[in-house]
């Protein structure tokens, strides 16, 4: 009887930790379809309305937010930093996995030594740097400081050493391949699953970043997150706009899970151990 009730109580748990987990989002969908009166409503309503259209246009018409704007830059900066830190990550990796170069522990260290440092300490001495360079409310200030990740490098550094094996390597060589064609054509296949789970890491992190664009950025140059901040005034806050904003941005996010899913779930389960 143990064993036949075991997987229902294990589907149970599942469907609701799943439902737990969707409702927000689910509720998220249906303010978006609604109007202001809902918002405070108790119990909350659970079927979506016909005014997301209308939200949608009034979204994109606010003036304040610049939405449009906001969904253009972050989607350049997130695209442009998650290739160039999964580029650099990969390539970094592989020379500290695979190659053999003095000083290779200690430049590791100091690499993994720069994610100790809380990101807020080093905003201020940033921004003097992008006032000194001229880059205040530029696109360039948010994407720059970015293009390289120190927890991408250790990542891809880990998954380097148990995916490429030594011999895959000195049989590229033999055939007289140089170290940047061994890294295109043999080890960053190899790395296609551990790159695909850092590149997701990485563009929602650039995707839902807020405080540096704040810092750096103004209102008439935004990104989506920036912009989302711009729909809350001081006297009133539109929550259904707002909503509605919170929805249009998180698509990206899910068209990006959706499109690289199988990769995402092979490299989060590459390792395991079979019992």
């Amino acid at each position: 009887m143990a064993v036949r009730r075991s997987p229902v109580l294990v589907y149970c748990t599942l469907i609701a930790a799943i439902a737990f987990s969707a409702f927000p989002l689910y509720w998220l969908f249906v303010v978006a379809t609604r109007t202001n009166d809902v918002v405070g409503d108790w119990p909350p309503p659970l079927l979506p309305g016909d005014n997301l259209g209308d939200n949608i246009a009034r979204l994109f018409a606010a003036e304040q937010a610049n939405f449009l704007t906001g969904l253009i830059n972050s989607s350049i900066a997130s695209v442009v930093v998650t290739v160039s830190v999964v580029f650099f990550s990969s390539l970094a990796g592989f020379a500290f996995a695979k190659l053999k170069f003095r000083g290779r522990n200690a430049l590791l260290v100091i690499i993994l030594a720069t994610m100790m440092i809380p990101v807020q300490m080093g905003i201020i001495p940033l921004y003097m740097i992008m006032v000194e360079l001229g880059w205040q409310n530029e696109l360039q200030a948010v994407i720059v400081p970015f293009l390289v990740s120190a927890f991408g490098v250790f990542l891809m550094r880990q998954y380097a050493e148990r995916a490429v094996p030594d011999e895959l390597l000195e049989a590229a060589r033999v055939d007289g391949c140089n170290t940047f064609r061994i890294y295109w054509t043999v080890v960053l296949p190899a790395l296609r699953p551990g790159a695909a789970v850092l590149g997701l890491f990485t563009f929602m992190a650039t995707w839902n970043e807020f405080l540096w664009p704040l810092a750096v950025l103004e209102a008439d140059n935004p990104t989506v997150q920036f912009s989302l901040r711009q729909l809350s005034t001081t006297y009133y806050t539109d929550y259904t706009l707002m909503f509605t904003g919170a929805l249009v941005a998180t698509l990206p996010l899910l068209l990006v899970f959706i499109m690289f899913g199988k990769q995402i779930v092979g490299g989060i389960m590459e390792g395991a151990v079979k019992a």
